[in-house]
């Protein structure tokens, strides 16, 4: 679904019909840049349907297609959905499991969670297409949004890899840091506040 938005919005000839797309790129000096290459060549080659892009222009496409907001797509305006909540949890490089998992959150929630990411930091979007309007589904997003951090943290994982914590996301602070360690940055904060200092 998520390359399906991503084309849909920026036409980049990304394909539609598969579970996951990977894009890799490499620059630097032009005989690691070669290794590299090889390399993912042989990656993609494991892949179900390799490809390349065929020069800087096209390679750059791409890279734009990934990096623009597949959410503004027809597939989901069409529904008339005013909202999308976009998460950053971190777990390595070791996606598969996890990825299976938020895809099975959405199926066993009943949602669209459009999933992004960047596989050299660990980083990954899962993006709820979501009716703020509709209380039930948000009721199953907040459901979906806590079981994939908690299995993020259960994976050693961390809830934010990029974003920062915020207000989105102090709900699981707790759950990550455990409870002493929770309870001495509220310490901190507070001497902070009051001007006393550490």
């Amino acid at each position: 679904m998520t390359a399906g938005c991503v084309e849909d919005y920026a036409h980049v000839g990304l394909p539609t019909d598969c579970d996951a797309v990977l894009l890799m790129e490499t620059d630097g000096h032009p005989a690691a840049v070669a290794d590299e290459s090889e390399r993912m060549a042989d990656i993609a080659r494991a892949a179900r349907r390799p490809g390349s892009a065929g020069g800087a222009d096209e390679a750059e496409g791409v890279g734009a297609g990934r990096r623009r907001d597949g959410m503004r797509s027809p597939r989901w305006r069409v529904a008339g959905r005013p909202r999308s909540w976009r998460m950053s949890p971190c777990r390595g490089r070791r996606w598969r499991r996890w990825w299976r998992f938020i895809a099975r959150t959405a199926r066993e929630q009943r949602l669209q969670i459009g999933t992004f990411g960047h596989m050299g930091d660990g980083n990954l979007h899962p993006t709820f297409l979501t009716d703020e309007r509709n209380d039930d589904e948000m009721q199953r997003v907040h459901h979906a949004l806590d079981a994939i951090v908690t299995k993020t943290l259960a994976l050693g994982g961390t809830i934010t890899g990029e974003h920062g914590v915020g207000l989105a996301k102090k709900q699981w602070l707790r759950q990550q840091m455990g409870e002493n360690s929770f309870e001495l940055m509220k310490q901190v904060k507070q001497r902070h506040r009051s001007g006393r200092g550490c």
